[in-house]
């Protein structure tokens, strides 16, 4: 079997993986609180690689690779931040989340809000602010697998590959068939199988990328140092300001991530917390190794002239698995390329159903849908289609869109739910204006990048719609008046 045939072989066993997966979890989803939310009964274990492997994206597998080749350092400091942003994350949310969720039998992000704040306007526009999100973030998991998949049909000449429609189709069809029929159980165990391919690919890709550089890391360094000695420094070609705004972004705004969030909410015990966060915390750091090593790599092979410059930097990833790893390696790793961006993108299609079906009309009508979990099933395929098209808008525009998507989260949701749940000074005005605020300045931010306009000193959007939200939380909350909270909700707070 030749090299192309196995890669071919390996995606397609895992695709049909998961849609075993979905047909087995359709057993144990029998209502919307396990389509939404596993009947709140997964193990230390399961949560703790599906916090991970849904953070661990087709951004971190294909982007953080090109990252590296394009700017050098500079996101490392995405990869340092990230750890402390899932302790914050786990300090600040874990417990409170999963008591308040059991305490009103909260099925999504938007419940939780609504429970802390009681305000059915504040549940109203964290449900718009997950939709602003999800959509362009699951773009862009969506446009990664077809390119992938593009990529892979070429190279065995399978009918179809030269159309992105085509393969757009194939992948997104996988991915909706075992999020509608297993919902978030099927979801989070695919997370799970899924981040322990990722864990085992990046191991082996780290050591195979050190092999094909002649002393290693250290000859990393010097080769990119002469070429551009910038490149080489601990702040990269973004600079020291870019580099902090995404320290802030990736640190505080991990803490506004519902696809996460929600996560927290669905573990057995309110104990569990302090055991999912090492696994977690391992799981990313391991994952990590590949997002540093094929980047440092490709870009010392082609200084050094053994490879010829690539057209994008994004495919990095791919050029290097294709013509430096082993075949059986190669399959493996791009398995498990499918394998980062469908554990975050069925994680999107979950939220993104349930603010379709039951936070916008809760908020709206003051009761949930007839026939719930139907909807939802069919909000899912809808939300999958919709961000499909969105995905086949142009190349460039997916990844403006990815940006956009977790500067949106971060922004709306950091303020108000991570300060909220653990400050009883917070008001309804303050979460529900904060959140407006970092909407609006989120959009504007999307129109100058789609001009090609860019903030000075390459500091993130996100960044910005972030400060600025946190200072409408915090300023409106100091000077209105101390807000009454429900006995029961205090005392989740004073845990």
């Amino acid at each position: 079997m030749d090299r192309n045939a196995i890669i071919l072989v390996c995606v397609g066993a895992y695709m049909l993986l998961c849609m075993v997966i979905g047909l087995w979890a359709l057993r144990s989803t029998k209502s919307t609180h396990d389509f939404f939310m596993a009947g709140r009964n997964l193990g230390v274990i399961v949560t703790g690689v599906a916090m991970f492997s849904s953070t661990m994206s087709g951004f971190g597998f294909v982007g953080g690779p090109g990252l590296i080749y394009r700017m050098g350092m500079s996101s490392f400091w995405m990869i340092i931040t990230a750890p402390i942003g899932f302790c914050l994350a786990y300090y600040l949310l874990a417990k409170r989340v999963r008591l308040l969720g059991e305490l009103y039998q909260c099925i999504s992000l938007p419940d939780v809000a609504a429970a802390r704040y009681g305000s059915t306007g504040v549940r109203f526009l964290v449900a718009v602010a997950i939709l602003a999100g999800v959509i362009p973030y699951l773009a862009t998991q969506i446009k990664a697998m077809a390119l992938v998949l593009q990529e892979i049909f070429a190279a065995n000449g399978i009918w179809g590959h030269e159309s992105l429609l085509v393969c757009v189709l194939v992948s997104s069809a996988v991915l909706v068939f075992y999020c509608v029929t297993g919902g978030i159980i099927a979801s989070v165990y695919t997370d799970l199988f899924q981040g322990i391919v990722m864990v085992v690919v990046a191991a082996l890709v780290f050591v195979a990328a050190l092999g094909k550089v002649d002393g290693g890391l250290a000859e990393m360094s010097r080769v990119i140092a002469a070429d551009n000695a910038e490149a080489a420094s601990p702040w990269g070609t973004i600079g020291m300001v870019g580099c902090l705004s995404w320290f802030l972004i990736f640190s505080v705004g991990l803490s506004g991530q519902p696809h996460l969030v929600t996560k927290l909410m669905m573990s057995r015990r309110v104990a569990d917390a302090r055991s999912s966060l090492p696994i977690t915390l391992i799981g990313f750091s391991m994952t990590a190794l590949l997002w540093i090593s094929i980047g440092l790599a490709m870009r010392t092979l082609v200084l050094s002239g053994h490879h010829d410059d690539l057209a994008r930097a994004d495919d990095a990833a791919f050029t290097f698995l294709n013509h430096y790893a082993h075949p059986v390696l190669a399959g493996l790793a791009f398995a498990g390329l499918f394998a980062a961006v469908m554990s975050t993108a069925d994680g999107f299609l979950n939220i993104g159903a349930a603010a379709i079906v039951h936070d916008i009309p809760k908020a709206v009508t003051g009761r949930s849908l007839h026939r719930e979990l139907v909807w939802a099933r069919v909000a899912t395929v809808l939300l999958a289609i919709f961000a499909a098209g969105c995905a086949m808008v142009s190349p460039d525009l997916v990844g403006i869109l990815g940006a956009y998507g977790w500067g949106v989260f971060s922004a709306a949701l950091a303020p108000a739910i991570a300060i909220g749940l653990n400050w009883k000074r917070a008001t309804p005005t303050a979460a529900a204006a904060s959140i407006i605020v970092s909407l609006l300045i989120n959009g504007v931010a999307f129109g100058l990048q789609l001009t090609d306009r860019r903030i000075p000193y390459g500091v993130s959007p996100g960044t910005v719609a972030l400060l600025a939200s946190l200072l409408t939380f915090l300023g409106i909350s100091l000077v209105s008046r101390e807000p009454r909270i429900r006995r029961d909700v205090a005392a989740v707070m004073d845990i």
